[in-house]
Formats: structure tokens, C-alpha cells, sequence
């Protein structure tokens, strides 16, 4: 078992990885920048090093400083949580050669599966079904570009290739192709350091649902079923669910066949979730993500499975415990991403919070770092909590959901509460089964 870890991360996930390494009995060490040295995890950590200023490339994203601390606290581990560095290859590349384990995939499978072109050509090749697009970065040549973007039919999306729901652009028709590409290109340029855009066939009306993995380092891989994320707002998530409405045992079984074989092709280790395009009965592949998710505890919750201290138990080496026939799903789980922003505006609201009161009741969990007095910072993501609900059926997490957000107090700051509480009463919601552009179409975003 590892003796001591860093939480290279902040917020309510550095919280959950500290939790979870206590009831192991791992030793933690949270690092953190001065802006965040009364966050909840830093209060109760065994260690604490500062690691630099608040803004993120001066600490959270400082590879020195985060590798450095592990070394004069004597940790054996780093574990990166989810955003920041967590499937950023280098780093895990770094983490390891500096003697270190990372608590995450190799460093090689993060770079094949972190490069969008390169992640489709790997799930093709093991059969799994992606979206027909170019299988290949976009070059100089229009003329090809626009041969391709014929053959591929219109609407066509173009992507960055190192993404994360950034680096998108739609394009109708020809007229707009080129320009579309270029400014993309310009983007992921400055976004990702790499220019390298590539295109789709852009569906008008998928979900989108994703299979969760686990693996370990000899060869063992299982996944814990889908989750519809399909209620989004500009490509980032709002509400999560699992199981998703509507798709059967078979498909689910189809798809975590095809999924695990990949995952066991490209050598994948610890947790890991692979993200489809979902619509008219077939699935699409777009993306994989190697590292822990925001909403994992959507699958926690169906599957009772620790996901986290699954990627503590893998990174110390340690086998898988059960195979694919033991996972059952159970009950239904939804997930609310509860955000420091106005709920009508979007805009962030950071500030001290006057007044924290979590929902509780039967089926409710809340992952969340904050607490009264808590001084929200401007400088980083607004989420400031998850609500998780739990039934036996749909309806049942539903009802639980509504009540946990009545319930709920946040003062001081503005939240998007009300927005959650909002969807909540749609009755296409509670129906289940919308198309990724539902909530941007409600809003008049679109």
C-alpha cells in the first residue's frame, strides 16, 4: 500500500482523494497555492506545502514546485484528481522518473489517448464505432479539406485535436469551411499549444453517454456501466445520471465489451472513462478521458464501487477484486453540478460565503469543499459543490434531487441553484433521454 501521497489538486476533489486515502490509512500531503491555504483538504491533510501564487501556471500547474514537494515530505505518490495536470503526459512522465508512482494511466497511454486524431484511430482499430470524420489532422491543402468535407457531409464540426469542449467550430456549408478551419487552427494554437484540428460529422441531435472503466496493471479491465451527461451548457456538463434512460442491458453489454477490449489493447491502468456521441440507436466515439471524472460519483452510487480508492489500490499495485459479472447497476443516480456564478448570466461570483447549509435525507450525498466563512477565490473553476441523489428508480433520485436543492443554502455568493431547480421542473426532464443542445435551446443560448 502506498505509504504517503500528494493531492496535486484543490477543491472538492482534493477533499474526496483525501477521504479516500484515510480509510486506507495513507498519509496525505496537500499542496496548494496562498490563495488556497484555508481550503477544507489543506486544514485537515497531514502535510501542507504552499506551492506558489494563485494563479495556476505558478502553482497548480507548476510541475517543479508539485514534484518538489513530494520530495521534502517523502511521499511515494502523486495523484493529480481531475483538470490541472491530471492528463497531462509530461507531468506523469515526470512523476515517475522522479522516482514517484502517478495515480493515473502511464504516461505513453495518456499521450495516445489525450490526442483526439490518435485516441479514434485506436478505438477503430478495436472496433469500436467513431463518428465518420477525417481519421486524420486537417492539412494545408483546401481544395482536399473540401473534398473531404463533401464526402463527409454536411454539417461538418471541426475540433481541436487536444479539446476538453473547447477548439469547436460548426460549419453548413462550404462557404464558411475554410475559414472555419483556420480560425480553429488559431485557437487550439493558443489554447493548446498545437494547431492540429480535425473534422466530423457534426450530429444534430446526439446524447451523449460515456462507460466508465477500471483497470489494472495486469491486464484485468471492467466497466461500471454508462452515464448520460447530456445536459450541457457550451459543451461543459451541467446535470449527470446513471444508468441512462433508455438504453438497454444489451447495448450496455455490447458497448463495455467493445470499450474493455480497447482499454485492454492499449495497455490502460486505473480509472478511465470513454465518451460517446449517442443518437438513433448507435453510438459514436469522440473522446477519452484518463483520469478521474467530475461526476464519478454517479457510478459510486450504482455500483457501490470506490472509484478513487480503486486508483489508490491500483497505483499500489494491487489486483482488480471482482470481474465483469459481478458489477450490477442498482437504483438510479443523478448528479448536480452546483457553480459560484449567477444562474441567469453565467458570470462567476467568488466571494466569502455567509451561510453553508448541505441538504441531507435518505439517498443524498453532497462532495463539496466549502464551508461558512469559506472565501470563494476568482482565480479558478466555479464549482463549489456536487449534489448526488440515489433511488431506486428515476423518479425516486429525481424526487430526492429536488428536495436536496430546497433545501440547500449558499449565502453571500450567487449559485446556479436555481437553474438546477428549474430543469428539474421541465417536464421533458423528467422524461428523460435529451439531446445535448436541449438545455442551450431552453435557455435561448442557441
Amino acid at each position: 500500500m502506498l505509504d504517503k501521497v500528494v493531492i496535486a489538486n484543490r477543491g472538492e476533489i482534493a477533499l474526496r482523494i483525501l477521504r479516500a486515502c484515510r480509510e486506507l490509512g495513507i498519509k496525505t500531503v496537500a499542496v496548494h497555492s496562498t490563495a488556497d491555504a484555508s481550503l477544507k483538504h489543506v486544514l485537515l491533510a497531514d502535510e501542507s506545502v504552499c506551492i506558489g501564487p494563485p494563479a495556476s501556471p505558478k502553482s497548480y500547474l507548476n510541475m517543479p514546485a508539485i514534484i518538489s514537494a513530494a520530495e521534502v515530505t517523502d511521499a511515494v505518490g502523486v495523484h493529480p484528481g481531475y483538470g490541472f495536470l491530471s492528463e497531462n503526459a509530461d507531468f506523469a512522465e515526470r512523476v515517475e522518473k522522479s522516482g514517484f508512482v502517478f495515480i493515473g494511466p502511464r504516461a505513453d497511454t495518456i499521450r495516445k489517448m489525450g490526442d483526439k486524431v490518435s485516441a479514434i484511430t485506436i478505438m477503430k482499430a478495436s472496433g469500436v464505432p467513431c463518428v465518420p470524420g477525417s481519421g486524420a489532422p486537417l492539412g494545408a491543402d483546401q481544395d482536399e479539406n473540401l473534398r473531404i468535407a463533401k464526402d463527409i457531409g454536411y454539417p461538418v464540426i471541426i475540433k481541436a485535436s487536444g479539446g476538453g469542449g473547447r477548439g469547436m467550430r460548426v460549419v453548413h456549408n462550404p462557404a464558411t469551411l475554410l475559414s472555419a478551419i483556420n480560425v480553429t487552427k488559431a485557437e487550439a494554437l493558443a489554447a493548446f499549444s498545437n494547431d492540429q484540428v480535425y473534422m466530423e460529422k457534426f450530429l444534430e441531435k446526439p446524447r451523449h453517454i460515456e462507460f466508465q472503466v477500471l483497470a489494472d496493471n495486469y491486464g484485468n479491465v471492467v466497466h461500471l456501466g454508462e452515464r448520460d451527461c447530456s445536459m450541457q451548457r457550451r459543451h461543459q456538463k451541467v446535470i449527470e445520471e446513471a444508468p441512462a434512460p433508455g438504453i438497454t442491458e444489451r447495448q450496455r453489454e455490447m458497448m463495455g465489451q467493445r470499450v474493455t477490449d480497447a482499454c485492454r489493447a492499449v495497455g490502460y491502468r486505473s480509472a478511465g472513462t470513454l465518451e460517446f456521441l449517442y443518437q438513433d440507436g448507435e453510438f459514436y466515439f469522440i473522446e477519452m478521458n484518463t483520469r478521474i471524472q467530475v461526476e464519478h460519483p454517479v457510478t459510486e452510487l450504482v455500483t457501490g464501487i470506490d472509484l478513487v480508492k480503486a486508483q489508490l489500490l491500483i497505483a499500489s499495485g494491487e489486483k482488480l477484486p471482482y470481474v465483469q459479472k459481478d458489477i450490477e447497476i442498482r437504483g438510479h443516480a443523478m448528479e448536480c453540478r452546483i457553480n459560484a456564478e449567477d444562474a441567469k448570466t453565467f458570470m462567476p461570483s467568488p466571494g466569502p460565503i455567509r451561510l453553508w447549509h448541505a441538504p441531507g435525507g435518505p439517498g443524498i450525498r453532497v462532495d463539496s469543499h466549502i464551508y461558512s466563512g469559506y472565501n470563494v477565490p476568482p482565480y479558478y473553476d466555479s464549482l463549489i459543490a456536487k449534489v448526488i441523489s440515489h433511488g431506486d428508480t428515476r423518479d425516486t433520485a429525481i424526487a430526492r434531487m429536488k428536495n436536496a436543492l430546497a433545501e440547500m443554502v449558499i449565502e453571500g455568493i450567487r449559485t446556479n441553484i436555481a437553474l438546477h431547480q428549474e430543469i428539474f421542473n421541465h417536464a421533458a426532464f423528467a422524461q428523460g433521454g435529451l439531446d445535448i443542445h436541449y438545455l442551450e435551446r431552453r435557455l435561448g443560448l442557441k
